[in-house]
């Protein structure tokens, strides 16, 4: 492994990074703060839209919450060279192609040829599936490059480990934490919150974990200082790569 990932946190999950000669951007959420659908917003994007510059894959993990896709998300994604997600999000996002689970494109970067991967993910738990609808995560890989898991809105230490069965090597893991929960689902995590990220880091010990989506909205019962003060007690602080909102992190 030869390259480091130069990636900006945006804000909630919306993460640029650049990868074997690509630019990606995660679930494009760039409104303004205020009611979103049935969410709240607190902060802004650190980052404004035109200010990220061409992005040649979005990895989209759903399409159906404002959290992960908002209104300027979705005009975003009319600039984007490609838009991966959900087979349900495909049929209803305008230029998206969905991937079904362990499938693979390939998309040649300046510096490596891409192999990008839908993986195993769940919004939440098997009993609200039908109410909180389809996710997918995604793992990178590319020669010399090291391999990149990004976890989307995924619960699941479970959906995890059958992500990590089948990329053992994975060195950067981008885990959308926060514990978001929605009132209408009750009581459910519908993200990972620091005991299970924790769990789910221990799936690949020498891999740098870059928590996001722990910022910026009124749902997220860990967010940022919550969510660290809760890691502590379940993993060492010295496995994390923290993100400031709107600044360079070179990783792992």
């Amino acid at each position: 492994m030869t390259h480091h990932i130069s990636l900006t946190l945006v804000g909630g999950p919306t993460v640029v990074f650049d990868y074997a000669g690509l630019r990606f951007l995660t679930d494009p959420t760039f409104d303004q703060p205020g009611p979103s659908g049935n969410l709240t917003k607190l902060t802004g994007p650190a980052v404004p839209r035109d200010g990220i510059g061409s992005v040649d894959v979005v990895l989209l993990s759903h399409d159906e919450h404002e959290d992960n896709l908002d209104v300027s998300g979705r005009a975003a994604l009319a600039d984007a060279g490609l838009v991966l997600t959900t087979p349900e999000g495909g049929e209803r996002v305008k230029n998206a192609r969905g991937m079904a689970r362990w499938e693979s494109v390939t998309v040649e970067g300046a510096d490596a040829v891409v192999t990008i991967t839908a993986v195993a993910a769940r919004h939440g738990s098997s009993a609200v599936k039908h109410l909180a609808g389809q996710v997918t995560g995604f793992v990178l890989e590319a020669e010399d490059w090291p391999t990149v898991y990004v976890s989307g809105d995924n619960a699941s230490v479970e959906k995890a480990a059958q992500v990590a069965e089948k990329f053992p090597d994975v060195a950067v893991a981008v885990l959308f934490a926060g514990g978001a929960k929605a009132p209408s689902i009750g009581d459910v995590l519908l993200t990972l919150d620091a005991e299970r990220a924790a769990q789910v880091a221990a799936l690949w010990p020498d891999a740098s974990i870059v928590p996001v989506h722990i910022d910026d909205w009124a749902h997220f019962t860990q967010p940022r200082e919550a969510f660290l003060a809760q890691w502590v007690r379940f993993a060492p602080v010295s496995r994390l790569a923290m993100a400031q909102r709107g600044q360079q992190l070179l990783v792992p």
